[in-house]
């Protein structure tokens, strides 16, 4: 059995999915306290006493960073007989720069998961193809989308290719103790993302790339705490953190090459809005 957390989440969602159509058991942890199908477990991973039924028969646990007592979960979870963590982190944690909250929580998670006594694997993906979807509210409204780091290129990953190699990471041996970095095929600024998705919807749309005072603004009003904003500042504004590397892994591990945007936005486009929609 592999116990899937996060899996209401655009990761964690396709990791169940690809389980399940290699006919493998798998578990998905909500929080949600009834009504829950038998695919599924309730439990808490801030507490981790909470987990005992949805840890029973989990040999494979795919994981998500940043836990209260990261120790104390990995812990129960060893006592509970699970052998293989594989753990979603980042390229946070090798930033040039790593005096910042997303890297020392990444950093402290994969410490924890080392120092477990499980065996492990690390998926330092870059920006996910489905963040675009922040652009929803936006498009929406109009043609026009407006964010941060316009000038920024990132070769980033589609939520199915990081799933498709923690389906191989949990189940095929070789992957202990290692690390795969993961991208997609090609950078991308956020402008070619957008007129990738214009293509797609049959949409005239148009790129505005803000400032960094209106950047640091805009998450702001979207109520992202400011820690987090001088992280991501650091990353993209400083240049401490490098997302527009292609790397092979996803070919390496799967054998077929990353997805492209194009192909995640055609797989998602009933998620945005078309031409006429109301």
């Amino acid at each position: 059995m592999i116990l899937v957390t996060g899996a209401t989440g655009n990761v964690g969602g396709e990791v169940v999915q690809a389980l399940a159509r290699a006919g493998e058991p798998v578990r998905a942890l909500v929080r949600k306290p009834a009504d829950v199908p038998a695919e599924q477990a309730v439990g808490d991973l801030d507490d981790p006493d909470s987990l005992g039924p949805a840890l029973d028969g989990v040999r494979g646990v795919f994981l998500l960073p940043g836990y209260a007592d990261m120790p104390g979960l990995l812990a129960r979870m060893r006592r509970a007989g699970v052998e293989r963590v594989v753990l979603l982190s980042s390229l946070a944690t090798v930033a040039t720069d790593t005096r910042n909250v997303l890297s020392e929580y990444m950093i402290g998670s994969e410490t924890a998961v080392r120092e477990s006594g499980l065996a492990w694997t690390f998926l330092r993906p870059n920006a996910f193809m489905s963040n675009a979807l922040r652009w929803l509210p936006q498009l929406r409204a109009g043609d026009v989308v407006r964010d941060a780091f316009g000038t920024v290129p990132v070769a980033s990953v589609d939520p199915y290719d990081i799933a498709a190699v923690a389906v191989r990471a949990l189940l095929d041996p070789g992957h202990e103790e290692r690390v795969h970095p993961l991208s997609g095929p090609e950078p991308l600024l956020p402008a070619q993302r957008l007129a990738v998705l214009a293509e797609v919807l049959g949409r005239d749309l148009r790129f505005h790339a803000l400032s960094d005072e209106e950047g640091r603004a805009d998450m702001a009003a979207a109520g992202v705490p400011e820690p987090y904003i001088q992280a991501f500042f650091g990353f993209y504004g400083d240049g401490t953190l490098d997302e527009s590397q292609v790397y092979p892994t996803v070919e390496q591990v799967t054998g077929r090459p990353p997805r492209t945007f194009r192909q995640w936005a055609t797989a998602h486009r009933t998620a945005f809005p078309r031409p006429g929609a109301e």
